[in-house]
């Protein structure tokens, strides 16, 4: 037994070299230049493909355009935001006990005296109806001279704190860099709050052997879009469609999953434009039928191939023959 991939030297040589020994055909070859014939047809369909392509890509941005874009996530507090916000809770919860007392009739001195604070602060928080905020009235920040300049050199693409900070003092600024640093942090989370969460993308067509292996790939296996696309494109080229159908049921033959015989299989694809691919099988007929009926592969020495590149590799190119073979045979 002889097991190779189909190149015709080699049957050649094999018949030359060992006449009494029956050629296998690699499996896995055949299922390669399986793929390769659909690849090749899928090359000849390409404008199909474009307007398969166009047509999902335009249904999807129709899609995307009435569903609504998701609302960006929410900036987190800063320490500040934090304390900030657990006073005013407390303060919360100071005033609703304050406010229970008052309903139960207890005086506003009495109510002062049992919570430590004082009689005008109860009185005014029961006018308030709720905690005060304690809001701080906003400064007049050290930047706000100089922000039409800021805004501008920012737009221009200038976004380098430090940059920024030298061509103000150049401008007479007196403040810090940290001045500048904080205003320029600040100025990224906004440019990323003003963008609606991340952008859609549009499906495009795969390269060509991505668009073969798209065409030869179980429905189930398909995303939506994908599966979409394909079905598009198998309707406007039913040539196609009848190839990948022929090519599909071959390629289950050639796995062993089929229960129909190879014949069939292949007067069935010779109907398609697999014809020529058909043509190359039948003239090695009997090393395809031996695929199927031994368990012969070149699958050993495919892995003995691998082990070899992958051990010169490890030498980075630096080491000759002599100490690669060492290598080799040691690893053996």
């Amino acid at each position: 037994m002889v097991a190779r991939d189909r190149a015709g030297a080699y049957a050649d040589g094999i018949r030359q070299g060992a006449p009494a020994a029956r050629q296998v055909a690699d499996r896995w070859h055949l299922l390669r230049n399986l793929g390769d014939a659909v690849q090749s047809l899928a090359d000849r369909h390409g404008a199909a493909a474009r307007r398969a392509a166009r047509h999902v890509a335009s249904e999807q941005a129709e899609i995307a355009a009435a569903t609504p874009a998701p609302s960006p996530a929410p900036r987190p507090l800063s320490r500040a935001e934090q304390a900030s916000q657990a006073s005013l809770l407390r303060r919360q919860a100071r005033y609703e006990e304050v406010a229970k007392l008052h309903d139960d009739g207890m005086s506003l001195r009495r109510i002062a005296d049992l919570l430590g604070a004082e009689r005008k602060t109860v009185r005014s928080w029961l006018r308030l109806g709720h905690a005060p905020l304690w809001r701080k009235p906003k400064r007049t920040g050290v930047l706000n001279a100089h922000m039409r300049f800021l805004e501008r050199r920012w737009t221009e693409g200038c976004h380098n704190a430090a940059q920024l900070w030298r061509e103000l003092v150049a401008l007479g600024f007196s403040g810090r860099p940290t001045t500048v640093r904080a205003w320029a942090m600040g100025r990224r989370q906004a440019s990323r709050s003003v963008s609606a969460g991340p952008a859609r993308p549009v499906w495009q067509l795969p390269a060509r052997r991505g668009l073969a292996r798209l065409l030869m790939a179980d429905t189930d296996a398909l995303g939506e879009t994908e599966r979409a696309f394909v079905v598009q494109l198998l309707t406007d080229a039913p040539d196609l469609a009848n190839a990948v159908a022929a090519a599909k049921n071959l390629r289950r033959v050639l796995r062993r999953e089929n229960g129909e015989g190879l014949e069939a299989a292949l007067v069935a694809a010779e109907r398609t434009s697999l014809a020529g691919f058909v043509s190359g099988l039948r003239r090695d007929i009997d090393a395809v039928q031996a695929a199927l009926d031994l368990p012969w592969t070149t699958s050993p020495v495919e892995g003995q191939i691998n082990r070899l590149k992958m051990i010169k590799r490890t030498m980075y190119g630096r080491a000759g023959f002599a100490l690669l073979r060492a290598r080799v045979l040691r690893a053996a």
